[in-house]
């Protein structure tokens, strides 16, 4: 756990460094779809090198590496974005397939007693780690939007030493509460 948590951890900023990354990497994705025409990492066609998707859409936020060879990279917007794109690559670096994996659709692969490791690689970095739950679970949190339309999180319970999920489930994501009781700002 603790290797997972240094992972995440360089993740963290103070809000004005936060807000510095944010805008960079808004220009670089406003200025990349200008210049590709619209190209998304999720219209990535299958087949195409791992290299060649990274010359486009930058590094993965992270990279499993699976016993058979090949790799499971993500793509994320968290911690305050609510899409991230995986796919598994073939044993000589070719994209499968990239898909949004922060939907309802996605979560239901996720069981109990699954590690760190396995809810890291399916679903990359989480927007924060920091809830603390009944019975002193650590608790990861995934901003995302539930069935495409309501601004969510996945909340996932990793037990008191933050090693195994033992329960999951969404709820409305507190940053779109608000005064207003529909979310609306």
């Amino acid at each position: 756990m603790s290797a997972l948590r240094s992972i995440f951890d360089a993740r963290k900023f103070d809000s004005r460094q936060l807000c510095e990354k944010m805008a960079v990497r808004l220009s670089l994705l406003v200025c990349a779809a200008l210049l590709s025409g619209c190209n998304t990492i999720g219209s990535v066609a299958p087949g195409t090198p791992v290299t060649e998707v990274i010359k486009v859409h930058g590094k993965p936020d992270s990279t499993c590496k699976n016993a058979d060879g090949t790799e499971r990279l993500v793509w994320t917007s968290q911690p305050y974005g609510q899409f991230a794109w995986g796919t598994n690559t073939t044993k000589d670096g070719k994209i499968i397939r990239i898909e949004q994996i922060l939907t309802d659709q996605q979560f239901e692969v996720l069981t109990i007693g699954w590690t760190a490791q396995q809810l890291a690689c399916q679903f990359g970095p989480p927007s924060n780690m920091d809830g603390i739950a009944k019975g002193n679970e650590i608790v990861w949190a995934y901003r995302y939007k539930q069935y495409d339309v309501w601004p969510a999180m996945m909340y996932v319970y990793m037990g008191p030493k933050g090693d195994r999920v033992t329960r999951f489930h969404p709820a409305p994501d507190p940053a779109s509460l608000g005064d207003n009781p529909f979310g609306a700002r």
